[in-house]
């Protein structure tokens, strides 16, 4: 059986956060969508499966102050905290699967990019909408980047599931309504090309 943690674990002690093929330099368009949501500076923020990436940086910087970061690896975890110095005392870590994820507290926005589309297989899809579920609020926003149609169908060694929006909100169930779609061309650290989408959903 396939074993979820060990193999991020393995990624992120294989390989720098620099060089996996998700790595941004900046996060444009993640910071672009929070942004229009229009969520206060103090409001609840996750980033899920955030370990290696700098959106959390970018987020200190904007004045955003009450910030979780979830990653199912320890390793990309202990790397982001190394990184961030003494910011990271102030950032909420979250070691745990996302299906499994059960949040001390309601978030205000949910940030997922490049995690849901590992979720192959169904019974996993539907226990991430329900701790999604469970953990936005009403009136919350959730923010999904996902490998488009026609994009990637492998990552890291792993099956994925491409997505356009009718196939995302059949996932979603109807308590997200779709605000915006935004297509990217993301240039990997070894210079290819992928194609992703960013869906910006509000929790009815």
């Amino acid at each position: 059986m396939f074993d979820r943690k060990a193999h991020w674990q393995n990624v992120y002690q294989e390989k720098s956060p620099l060089d996996v093929s998700w790595y941004q330099k900046e996060p444009k368009l993640s910071l672009e969508l929070i942004h229009r949501t229009g969520v206060s500076l103090d409001e609840t923020i996750i980033d899920v499966g955030g370990g290696a990436s700098v959106l959390v940086d970018f987020l200190c910087k904007d004045g955003f102050t009450n910030l979780s970061v979830l990653d199912i690896s320890e390793n990309a975890l202990a790397g982001a905290k190394n990184r961030l110095g003494d910011l990271a005392k102030n950032i909420e870590w979250v070691e745990s699967d996302v299906t499994e994820f059960n949040s001390s507290h309601k978030l205000t926005l949910w940030h997922d990019r490049a995690v849901f589309h590992f979720l192959t297989d169904e019974s996993d899809r539907r226990k991430y909408v329900n701790a999604l579920t469970k953990s936005l609020k009403a009136g919350g926003h959730l923010i999904i980047a996902a490998f488009a149609i026609g994009g990637p169908n492998k990552c890291s060694g792993l099956e994925i599931v491409q997505y356009d929006s009718s196939k995302l909100k059949a996932e979603l169930g109807g308590k997200f309504e779709l605000l915006e779609e935004r297509n990217e061309i993301h240039i990997t650290p070894a210079n290819k090309e992928q194609k992703f989408m960013y869906f910006r959903f509000i929790r009815k």
